[in-house]
């Protein structure tokens, strides 16, 4: 008797799309089946696949979950829901909360409340400072998705910039750094000259002038100098530039490499020229560049010189979205979003759906060593998304699940829609209903 039988399905996996069956039991992948089922099989539920395509369950490195301290804008249940209704199963959420992730005390209070709240799996990034090395070191590879580093600052003031901490950092973490790269010295200077110009309320247009190309390929690079140097395992999170591509490799497996790159949603969708149109609402860090960049990182994609397409969700209510350039802060929600996103740019032959797989399910299990997820394999986590590329829909408040209410797709209409996700066997989302009886688990790594 298996618990659970997806049947006839359209199955994405490992470069290969076929139409079969999966049957899952105490919430591992049981049997695959190649073939289309017309006999009776001992199953507790049945989902009728028929031109739909089964993936494995979307998985988000980058999400900014603001539990706790700042849960007015979003909580572990809340983003974790809206994760589920867009199709991701696990997630890796930053430390620049309030109290920040620093320690290892902080951090496993994180766990503990993801353990009674959160719908999908979940890990914690340990966050760097300039003097929290000790802590780092006693960080469990095992246990723990990796070392956050802010080489730029950003929303939460969490700035690493002493070169002799960044040393040891590089040199003594035991587990995968993460960075936000952005050259401070370069903002400054930016800042000042926009500044001088047009006084406190600068327009939003600009936000990718002040945070430019130049910013990001000097605190980029000189993580990429200080991974190489110290033959660190590094993971760039969220390139916004053509120019950056050159500092990473497609020669290597996106499983083999010391150096890799992540990109966002957002980085891949929108340009400067949307400025105009949603102002402050697709304000992030890094700045949405030229549509010259986003062409750039989409074919970095297709080439694998970037490894992983993420979101760096991170909500703000509108009331703090909707104000002037220096007090409207940087970030929005998108985790319900971002698969029918790039599932719409595969609509518009810019990616393939093995392309969305790889760079959405499996390199992420591969590069962060997620153990048994990613992939549909038999004994392997049931984590699992059904989708249909032909049911349009539109964004709108009414079915936009965040805390804050707000989307910067309101009014966009996609092509293809998730029906369902499953979450360790259990199917948490069925059609716009939820079961929230069994939460996620606890991501552990094989390293």
């Amino acid at each position: 008797m298996y618990d659970l039988l997806i049947k006839n399905v359209t199955i994405l996996n490992e470069e290969s799309q076929f139409i079969g069956s999966v049957c899952v039991k105490a919430g591992k992948i049981n049997k695959i089946f190649k073939e289309t089922v017309s006999y009776e099989i001992a199953t507790q539920k049945i989902i009728d696949g028929k031109g739909k395509h089964l993936l494995p369950g979307i998985i988000d490195d980058q999400v900014h979950f603001r539990d706790p301290g700042l849960t007015h804008k979003a909580d572990i249940y809340t983003e974790s829901k809206a994760a589920i209704a867009g199709g991701i199963t696990s997630f890796m959420e930053m430390p620049n909360t309030v109290p920040q992730a620093t320690t290892h005390k902080i951090l496993e209070e994180k766990y503990k409340t993801a353990l009674k709240k959160s719908l999908a799996n979940y890990s914690f990034y340990i966050g760097a400072t300039n003097d929290n090395i000790e802590e780092i070191k006693k960080t469990d590879p095992k246990k723990v998705c990796g070392i956050k580093v802010f080489m730029g600052s950003s929303t939460g003031n969490m700035l690493v910039d002493n070169e002799h901490a960044l040393s040891r950092i590089f040199s003594e973490s035991p587990m995968l750094i993460a960075t936000h790269c952005e050259d401070e010295e370069t903002i400054k200077k930016n800042t000042i000259k926009y500044k001088e110009k047009f006084g406190e309320d600068i327009p939003i247009k600009y936000h990718p002038l002040i945070r430019n190309e130049e910013a990001c390929f000097i605190s980029s690079s000189f993580a990429v100098e200080l991974a190489k140097k110290y033959n660190s395992r590094l993971h760039i999170l969220h390139i916004s530039t053509a120019k950056e591509l050159e500092l990473f490799d497609n020669t290597t497996p996106s499983k083999d490499k010391k150096i890799t790159a992540e990109v966002c949603v957002h980085h891949l969708w929108f340009s400067d020229a949307d400025y105009d149109i949603y102002g402050s609402k697709i304000k992030w860090n890094p700045a949405i560049k030229s549509a010259k960049d986003r062409d750039a990182l989409i074919e970095g994609l297709k080439n694998n010189k970037i490894d992983v397409i993420a979101t760096d969700h991170a909500p703000h209510t509108i009331e703090e979205k909707s104000n002037t350039y220096f007090k409207a802060p940087s970030g929005g929600p998108l985790v319900q979003h971002s698969l029918v996103t790039m599932l719409e740019l595969y609509h518009q032959n810019k990616l393939t759906l093995n392309d969305i797989v790889n760079k959405m399910c499996h390199t992420p299990a591969d590069i962060f060593q997620i153990k048994n997820r990613g992939y549909i394999r038999e004994g392997y986590c049931a984590d699992l998304v059904l989708v249909d590329l032909d049911s349009a829909w539109t964004v709108t408040k009414n079915n936009t699940l965040y805390k804050c209410k707000w989307s910067p797709f309101e009014n966009q209409e996609f092509k293809s829609k998730v029906t369902h996700t499953i979450v360790n066997g259990n199917v948490v989302y069925d059609n716009g209903i939820f079961n929230e009886s069994i939460k996620g688990e606890r991501l552990l790594f094989e390293r």
